[in-house]
């Protein structure tokens, strides 16, 4: 078994293909911020490979428990498998979930069915991993818990890594990592694993991201929020009427939903959910100069303003702006708050709501009577001017950021990489194409080719098209 661990590394490792390393960037407050490409779990200059191994009991649990509520956040014993340039970990007793809200499929078969060992009908599904869930401060390279995406509805496999590596090429420190691998899937008894094909690994927002961030915000670990919506409401930071901690049951009818969260410290609701309305009360009712004070006393006005700039220029149009949804919001020790970006998949010329997220106006993005927490700070000439400033650094084409011929050669490289491990078990997501997803309502964006002209007449590159629509 050595030896075979053995040759696997060394094969791996002989099939990387190198990415050259970006020099580190400096934030606003002249600290260097983690560099883009790492060593251990997060690395984009190669592709790991992990391998999931679940009892077949435990894997039509798994089955069952989708049938009942395809929401349900119950979790199974898996071993887990990971290997890459850092070696290999093999962890037992791991908590493995199903992920995703609409994008969120049953693993394998029908309605009804059970694992079907000689004929089996795979799935892409998203995963999460908590290696603390049964074997207490158990860690995978330092996290407790990673996220496995398929890359649904992007045949490009490249939005979401793209825009995460963007926001730490440009000092937003506060965003998530993420990188590739390939998944396998053993339901034990079968001859062998599935294939289930590249996936993204993506860096989870919890208690031990809060700690690895603590030199920025303070040690300890404060209120962690995720904003999105819950029937009619939604994370505006106007309305109060859903704050809680969120509940999901097996059983649909006992599951609680909130848009607003609590991941944190979540016996001390009470006192949490003073602290949040507090910060709406007064995003809310202060005004002019009284609210520039408070604003800068509340928050790092100069990263949440980078991570916009990032958040725009990318075409997010499924978060806080736009839909007030798909982000998460830290009351930090040092008694400021953070906004974390999240959720970055749908964009780059993807896009629903927003009529085109390659031209739309960058100073009017999403909503501007709903939105106060960042409508207000933008009305702050001082601050607009800052917002400029910064999509003015990622367009431009001396910075190694956004820009075309910067992005392109960095895209294609992913591409190379990891076209040789497309084909999979599931039948599905089989090409590597330049497409957006279908059912966005701007079809004829492209990634690598295309004119300037917006979509609008024949194949439109995003990111030429994006830099002329920064009209200052």
């Amino acid at each position: 078994m050595k030896r075979f661990s053995l040759l696997l590394l060394v094969l791996f490792l002989s099939n990387c293909s190198n990415v050259a390393d970006s020099t580190t960037q400096i934030d606003d407050n002249n600290r260097p911020t983690i560099p883009i490409t790492e060593s251990g779990v997060f690395n984009l200059s190669e592709v790991a490979s992990a391998t999931l191994e679940v009892s077949l009991n435990n894997w039509n649990t798994f089955l069952q428990n989708y049938d009942l509520n395809p929401a349900n956040d119950n979790k199974i014993v898996s071993k887990f498998s990971f290997i890459n340039r850092s070696g290999l970990v093999v962890l037992d007793s791991v908590g493995l979930r199903l992920k995703g809200n609409t994008s969120r499929r049953r693993p394998e078969g029908s309605t009804g069915e059970l694992h079907n060992a000689f004929n089996p009908d795979w799935h892409h599904s998203h995963f999460g991993l908590d290696f603390s869930k049964y074997r207490d401060n158990q860690r995978f390279r330092g996290l407790e818990k990673l996220n496995l995406k398929w890359f649904k509805d992007d045949a490009s496999c490249v939005r979401e890594i793209y825009c995460y590596d963007l926001f730490r090429r440009f000092g937003c420190w506060n965003a998530p990592r993420a990188s590739y691998c390939r998944l396998n899937i053993h339901v034990q008894g079968d001859a062998t694993p599935a294939y289930f094909g590249l996936y993204e690994i993506v860096e989870n927002i919890d208690e031990d991201f809060l700690k690895k961030n603590q030199n920025y915000w303070g040690s300890g670990v404060g209120f962690l929020w995720k904003g999105g919506w819950s029937g009619s409401n939604n994370a505006n930071f106007v309305s109060t009427a859903s704050i809680g901690v969120e509940n999901v049951n097996i059983n649909p009818a006992l599951s609680v939903y909130y848009a607003y969260d609590l991941k944190t410290r979540k016996s001390e609701l009470p006192a949490a959910k003073a602290e949040l309305l507090q910060f709406i009360s007064d995003l809310n009712t202060k005004t002019g100069a009284a609210f520039q004070t408070w604003i800068e006393g509340r928050m790092d006005v100069p990263l949440f303003l980078r991570t916009y700039a990032v958040n725009v220029v990318v075409g997010m149009w499924d978060d806080y702006w736009v839909n007030g949804n798909n982000f998460y919001f830290y009351f930090a020790p040092n008694g400021k708050a953070y906004f974390i970006p999240y959720d970055y998949d749908n964009t780059l010329g993807t896009s629903q709501i927003i009529p085109n997220s390659g031209t739309q106006n960058l100073l009017t993005w999403g909503n501007m009577t709903q939105r106060p927490l960042i409508t207000k700070i933008l009305a702050i000439p001082q601050y607009q001017t800052l917002y400029k400033n910064y999509i003015t650094q990622l367009t431009s084409n001396s910075n190694d950021l956004f820009v075309s011929t910067k992005s392109i050669p960095r895209i294609q490289s992913w591409q190379n990489m990891i076209a040789p491990y497309i084909s999979n078990d599931t039948g599905e997501d089989m090409l590597i194409e330049d497409t957006p997803a279908y059912w966005g309502n701007q079809p004829n964006y492209r990634l690598k080719t295309g004119n300037n002209q917006g979509g609008t007449n024949g194949p439109g590159n995003y990111f030429t098209t994006k830099k002329l629509s920064v009209l200052w």
